[in-house]
């Protein structure tokens, strides 16, 4: 079944929780999508400052795959507050998505990290439900990110919730090229 047929019903699908996993299970259903030729977009609402390497393995399934890095990198916070850059590159983040999700040119769009967005209250859940709730009808909508709120979790078609069993980080291990990034 073709996701442009008539009959396909876009999912929305909430990859949270505390474990490892949640990114790379979106990149996971974008590489499927992308091998039946139908077009991704991530949009990371976090990262952007580092170099991960998705970034360039993605630009070999171009023109199917792309990820735009809109974030700082880390939500910095100053005296409890969010910096205000922060705060500019999610509002442009979250403005950028809603025009992507609109344009009905795609059929899978990833919004990674806005779970924790949404959790932080720098989106209001309310705008964010709105868009699902509108979005065209064979869009896949996929949201990454711990803390995911319950209403959107309610309004999910699939919700995966990872769970940390183990880490290395633990034992002191540092991130691993190939791995964290």
């Amino acid at each position: 079944m073709n996701i442009k047929d008539a009959k396909a019903k876009g999912l929305i699908i909430v990859f949270t929780g505390n474990g490892k996993g949640k990114t790379t299970a979106a990149m996971g259903m974008a590489l499927r999508a992308t091998g039946h030729r139908l077009k991704t977009l991530m949009i990371q609402f976090i990262k952007g400052s580092w170099h991960y390497g998705e970034l360039e393995a993605v630009k070999k399934l171009n023109p199917y795959f792309e990820i735009v890095p809109m974030g700082n990198g880390f939500l910095s916070l100053r005296k409890g507050e969010i910096d205000p850059e922060d705060l500019q590159a999610i509002a442009d983040a979250w403005k950028f998505s809603r025009k992507k999700i609109a344009s009905g040119k795609y059929d899978m769009i990833i919004l990674d990290e806005i779970n924790y967005v949404i959790s932080y209250h720098l989106l209001p859940v309310e705008e964010v439900l709105e868009v699902l709730r509108s979005k065209p009808k064979s869009l896949h909508l996929i949201l990454t990110g711990r803390d995911a709120d319950t209403k959107i979790v309610e309004i999910a078609d699939l919700v995966t919730h990872m769970e940390e069993i183990k880490h290395p980080f633990h034992k002191g291990t540092k991130a691993q090229m190939g791995i964290e990034f």
